[in-house]
């Protein structure tokens, strides 16, 4: 599967657009890793815990993503980009989405 940020694929033309494809998921902090992080705000420094959650949970939204395009019967996303939002305190939603496309 190709996934790009950009709107075109070098030498390659397209031939359809057929749709957006999604993907999301929706993460809560875990009250071990909050009381870490609670530490970590006193000493200051990266707080791996939820670099490590947000990473995973972009992984996560990217498969469904790809998942997502692969049943609009492509093999190529272009203009991908994330989102991300508040849902409640302590619990956020990562969106990623882009333009399935069919190449000439």
């Amino acid at each position: 599967m190709t996934v790009t940020t950009t709107h075109i694929i070098p030498n390659r033309e397209i031939e359809h657009i057929l749709g957006i494809a999604r993907g999301s998921t929706a993460r809560a902090k875990h009250i071990g890793n909050d009381f870490i992080a609670g530490l970590k705000n006193i000493v200051g420094g990266e707080i791996e815990e939820y670099t490590r959650l947000q990473a995973d949970s972009r992984e996560q939204a990217m498969q469904r993503m790809i998942k997502d395009a692969e049943r609009l019967g492509t093999d190529t996303i272009v203009g991908m980009a994330f989102a991300t939002s508040v849902i409640t305190r302590g619990a956020a939603e990562i969106l990623v989405y882009g333009t399935v496309v069919k190449l000439r």
